[in-house]
């Protein structure tokens, strides 16, 4: 009785052991993948519309949609005067060929750079229009994406007034996506649980062997 008992927790255990990891290691369905993004900048200085996309230009494409993606969802009504703004660009994000949305950047203005917001965007999405500061960086991300811009030595990222220096263009890394961090995260929980219960239930077996054979 006691060595059918063995094999029966040992079976139940290796059973469980195996299926659990397999999941684990399976990880979620596979969603459809999204489309690559990208950015068409028009403005001073082009003669015709810089295209960049994420399998061409991937560094340039995370940080030019980096300067208009941390906006909040209110900006202010009015903005500099025009004389104040310096050179416009207008930068139209994309998803795969589909244009998203659309933003102003005047990385000249004074008084540090500027970005507005029409209320009229290509995905028909409700929105208001808006100014907003602009990052530190912008100037130099636009430079290094192509604008015909003067270089700045000591433009800082994050937003007006401090961060830290403009990431180098290899610092970047586009293929960090967020649904495959959250993937990986889900594998290891499950990778954990499958260990966890594995050792109860040996445990759990190992007490009945002792309490049978002690009885």
């Amino acid at each position: 009785m006691v060595r059918r008992m063995r094999r029966l927790v040992a079976v139940l255990v290796g059973g469980l052991a195996a299926t659990l990891v397999a999941v684990a290691a399976a990880g979620p369905a596979t969603a459809a993948p999204k489309p690559p993004p990208g950015v068409d900048i028009t403005g001073d200085g082009l003669a015709e519309p810089l295209r960049l996309r994420a399998e061409s230009h991937p560094q340039h494409v995370v940080a030019v949609i980096d300067q208009v993606s941390f906006l909040p969802g209110i900006g202010q009504k009015t903005g500099p005067k025009a004389a104040d703004l310096g050179p416009k660009y207008t930068v139209v994000v994309f998803a795969g060929d589909t244009p998203k949305q659309t933003y102003d950047l005047y990385p000249k203005a004074k008084g540090g750079p500027r970005v507005f917001r029409p209320a009229k965007q290509p995905d028909n999405r409700k929105t208001s229009a808006g100014w907003f500061l602009g990052r530190l960086s912008m100037s130099e991300t636009l430079r290094t994406a192509g604008v015909p811009l003067e270089r700045e030595f000591d433009t800082v990222s994050g937003g007006v007034g401090g961060g830290e220096r403009v990431i180098p263009e290899d610092a970047l890394d586009p293929a960090r996506d967020i649904d495959e961090a959250l993937g990986e995260m889900q594998r290891l929980l499950l990778l954990n649980g499958a260990v966890v219960l594995v050792i109860t239930l040996g445990l759990a077996g190992i007490a009945l062997l002792i309490r049978r054979r002690t009885s």
